[in-house]
């Protein structure tokens, strides 16, 4: 990227993804159009070739994710990008990577649901999906951007934390922070810190590919490398061939699940504004969490005490924090663009008697007016 691009340019949100994967070192994208995320996919169709990646348009969307796991078992950053119908087709793949502990990013731009349901219009109904959508327990990070210039930093630290952790990362975003034009100033290049996986040392004999590690991270060869690996879906041993040995899986399976929590402190990101005193507090994410900021300013000129929490990891969930604030508060507000779903979990971690829901699935936005209508309600 040379001086003039990094100067303040009009960008849209899903065009800072294609940019935030190639700045954060994506070299392999394989995907299939779906709106509203179709965008990524057309400017990484340009940027790959550049930075001597490989872009593939694959015949549907579970291709897709094989072929992203493939490229990460190579060696690559690798990605892939959809929307909710599309995002449900990977899920099978997706516990694949959280199972065999492979690296990738999975970008889910929310439209209308369920089913075809609305492709155009905003939502934020794949909150629990992102958390639970495949099946099994297993660990997963999710970040939810509410700006352009946002979309860009998360996307970088999406593949950060995917390489460092060996697990499957989500940036969920709506459709109108997609398709958002603002004005930005992207970082130089040599400015990003960029991780990368841990590889095991040259030489090193009686390789275990999923051994027991001081951090729960073990290191990870490439296929080529010489190191004799064995890679499967099924509960495996630290030498990765199947085992339904209850005290092998237990450890086994308890190093995974255990990998985020773990290292809950490096993950774990939210954003706080005027909580100190906050009587009433709100709790938004993405496009809602903007209209969320807006309301607070506007009630805190009519004299009420309000403030927003806004969860930047989505997955883990800032539990600590919501506690902490929810205990000065005398109402939590929740509004979402679905039926309630941010709401359940906020309502499990501080319990419901004083969590308000505001629920909206017309495929319109949340207001600040209704928010803040709210909020007066609530004081």
């Amino acid at each position: 990227m040379t001086a003039d691009a990094r100067a303040p340019r009009l960008l849209q949100g899903n065009e800072a993804c294609a940019l935030g994967a190639v700045a954060g070192g994506c070299r392999f994208f394989a995907g299939y159009p779906i709106t509203p995320s179709s965008e990524i996919a057309e400017r990484l169709s340009e940027e790959m070739p550049r930075v001597g990646g490989v872009f593939i348009q694959m015949e549907d969307e579970i291709a897709s994710m094989g072929a992203v796991l493939g490229a990460s078992l190579g060696g690559a950053k690798a990605m892939t990008a959809t929307s909710g119908p599309g995002f449900s087709l990977k899920q099978e793949n997706l516990g694949y990577a959280a199972m065999a502990e492979i690296p990738c990013v999975i970008v889910n731009v929310m439209r209308g649901g369920p089913s075809t349901g609305m492709p155009t219009r905003p939502s934020q109904g794949d909150v629990m999906q992102s958390r639970w959508g495949t099946h099994g327990d297993h660990p997963v990070i999710v970040l939810a951007p509410a700006s352009v210039g946002e979309v860009y930093e998360l996307t970088v630290r999406a593949f950060n934390l995917s390489e460092t952790y060996r697990v499957p990362v989500i940036v969920l975003y709506d459709e109108v922070v997609a398709h958002l034009l603002e004005t930005t100033v992207l970082p130089a290049p040599e400015t990003l810190t960029l991780s990368e996986r841990k590889a095991p040392l040259k030489g090193t004999s009686g390789f275990r590919p999923y051994a027991e590690t001081e951090d729960g991270v073990p290191p990870m060869a490439r296929f080529g490398d010489g190191f004799r690996t064995h890679t499967t879906g099924l509960t495996h041993g630290e030498d990765g061939f199947p085992t339904q040995k209850p005290s092998t899986v237990r450890r086994v399976m308890g190093r995974i699940l255990g990998k985020v929590e773990r290292h809950r402190d490096a993950i774990e990101c939210y954003e706080a504004v005027a909580c100190d005193d906050a009587d009433v507090l709100v709790v938004a994410f993405g496009i809602t969490s903007r209209a969320a900021r807006r309301a607070v300013k506007l009630a805190r000129n009519e004299g009420i005490r309000a403030g927003l929490l806004r969860p930047i990891t989505l997955w883990p969930f800032p539990e600590r924090a919501l506690r902490e604030m929810a205990g000065k508060a005398k109402g939590i507000l929740v509004p979402e663009m679905n039926a309630g779903q941010l709401c359940l979990e906020v309502e499990r971690i501080v319990g419901g008697g004083k969590v308000v829901r505001l629920d909206r699935f017309d495929g319109e936005v949340i207001t600040p007016e209704e928010i803040l209508e709210c909020l007066r309600r609530m004081s």
